[in-house]
């Protein structure tokens, strides 16, 4: 039974997440020849005060960007 654990900085809307997920599984199941009931996705999701790069958080990005009055996609 594979069980796989995941990690994404938080702000995704369900429904991406779920496709996500639906995803994982189906790649699993091909990869792996096991049925889809036996696949387990644990979605971990890190608030971006959390979660940092080279020393500065995602959320001090995220407030940078906006300032700057870019668009750009950090997560």
């Amino acid at each position: 039974m594979p069980i796989i654990s995941v990690v994404l900085a938080e702000g995704r809307s369900h429904a991406l997440k779920r496709e996500f997920i639906r995803e994982i599984t189906a790649s699993t199941v091909k990869a792996l020849g096991v049925k889809p009931e036996q696949v387990r996705v644990i979605l971990n999701e890190t608030p971006l005060e959390h979660y940092a790069v080279a020393g500065t958080t995602f959320a001090e990005r995220e407030e940078a960007a906006a300032q700057a009055g870019t668009q750009e996609m950090l997560r």
